[in-house]
């Protein structure tokens, strides 16, 4: 797990943005569809706080507003990166991996990419899915829900294109902290789904099984959450279910190195992953009761930062560059040689970067009394061997904080760029 946080420009807990344009190039509440259903005077809504937080349906005075902002904020699906890479954190995610059924090749796999396809873009939209919607969403907006896909390792063998498979799909090196299980690790395809509200992300998590039909099954499933736009008095850093806030050094969309450090270029290998990116996603165990027993002072020192703030502990505020050499009365490092944040820097690993765009997860509490807790990590770079992997096997020699965490599963995804108008996700591999 590192230590790095979402870019000020998708800061999570950030007042809503303005939608982006939709499909016919007019602002996405204009395209809410059915949803805006609410927008008739004298239709039920009640909206509380300054955030303008949706907190039910009640009989309101005519004129009210019908739909609020956290639920007419729209992606769109049609763009040059997937959704769901550079978007806000949402507040509810599901992560769900598919092995295609046997007998299933190519022509099945093609043949499920555009019905995922165009179900993603429906949803996206605040529409309903094309064929035998559930209402889960009824009401609702679009809520910011992304929809992403990805390929992994085992994908280009059952579908014949191993001559496609990108170099950097290798496998990842074990880690002395995995206890991985099999069962909840790896799969022929991978769907990330984000949203603002829980029914949002489960509607479109329904209907994305429901597209698979016979032409693959769910290999494993996650849920995950993070704390709700609006949340905070001004936009901050999320939290992880440590209290820390959660990384302070992500690459910036306003970097110059940005889109060489997450995204494949045009004219890169192969061909196929022009404007892609891979994700690698670990289930993260924190072992909350262990954790809990420090003192904050030592927790502090265990991760670099103040818990407060996330300010470093050589001072400032939480966007100061760590003082990595500066000393205590002591004559001691003020920021510990194993701390997180110093171990995880970027200049400390031969510039090694990747977005962190993770949820939390909590799977309910153990017989012992300790709660199965942690992290979806969920990291982006245009080569792991070049972001990930180097940062993790710099933490696994001696990250004070590895005691407290364990990697439980794991995956490696290529995500191709995003679908061309009349395209499906992946179509430049599977008719290429």
């Amino acid at each position: 797990m590192t230590h790095q946080t979402t870019p000020e420009a998708v800061s999570p807990g950030a007042p809503p943005a303005v939608p982006a344009p939709g499909k016919d190039g007019t602002a996405a509440t204009e395209g809410v569809s059915r949803r805006r259903l609410l927008g008739a005077a004298g239709a039920t809504g009640l909206v509380l706080g300054a955030a303008g937080a949706a907190a039910g349906y009640a009989a309101a005075p005519a004129g009210a507003t019908p739909l609020t902002s956290l639920g007419s904020d729209r992606a769109v699906f049609h763009v040059k990166h997937q959704p769901g890479i550079t978007d806000a954190l949402q507040s509810c995610g599901h992560l769900v991996a598919f092995d295609l059924a046997a007998g299933a090749g190519r022509k099945e796999a093609a043949a499920l990419l555009r019905r995922w396809s165009d179900t993603a873009d429906r949803l996206m939209a605040g529409e309903p899915a094309a064929h035998g919607d559930t209402d889960v969403a009824r009401d609702a907006g679009p809520s910011s829900l992304t929809v992403t896909f990805g390929f992994g390792r085992s994908f280009f063998d059952r579908t014949g294109l191993q001559k496609q498979r990108p170099a950097a799909l290798a496998p990842l090196p074990d880690f002395s902290s995995d206890r991985l299980d099999k069962a909840r690790s790896d799969g022929d395809l991978w769907v990330q789904i984000g949203a603002d509200d829980a029914l949002v992300a489960f509607h479109a998590l329904r209907a994305v099984q429901k597209e698979a039909g016979g032409a693959a099954r769910v290999r494993w499933q996650m849920n995950g959450f993070n704390r709700s736009p609006g949340a905070t008095p001004r936009p901050m850093t999320a939290r992880n279910l440590m209290g820390q806030v959660d990384g302070t050094n992500n690459p910036k969309p306003g970097d110059a190195d940005f889109d060489r450090r997450l995204f494949v270029p045009a004219g890169g290998e192969p061909a196929w992953m022009a404007h892609g990116s891979y994700a690698v996603v670990r289930r993260v165990r924190m072992l909350l009761d262990d954790w809990e027993k420090l003192s904050t002072a030592r927790q502090e020192s265990v991760i670099g930062r103040r818990k407060s703030d996330g300010a470093p502990l050589s001072g400032g505020t939480e966007a100061t560059p760590m003082d990595l050499e500066k000393t205590g009365a002591d004559g001691s490092f003020v920021v510990p040689v194993n701390a997180h944040a110093r171990i995880t820097r970027p200049d400390q690993n031969g510039g090694a970067a990747m977005l962190r765009r993770p949820f939390s997860y909590h799977d309910g509490i153990g017989a012992d009394g300790s709660p199965d807790a942690g992290l979806l990590f969920v990291c982006w770079q245009a080569d792991p061997l070049r972001g990930f992997v180097p940062v993790q096997r710099k933490l696994d020699r001696g990250d004070a904080l590895s005691q407290f965490v364990r990697h439980e599963a794991s995956g490696l995804f290529a995500v191709p760029g995003g679908a061309a108008k009349g395209e499906y996700v992946g179509q430049r591999l599977l008719e290429g």
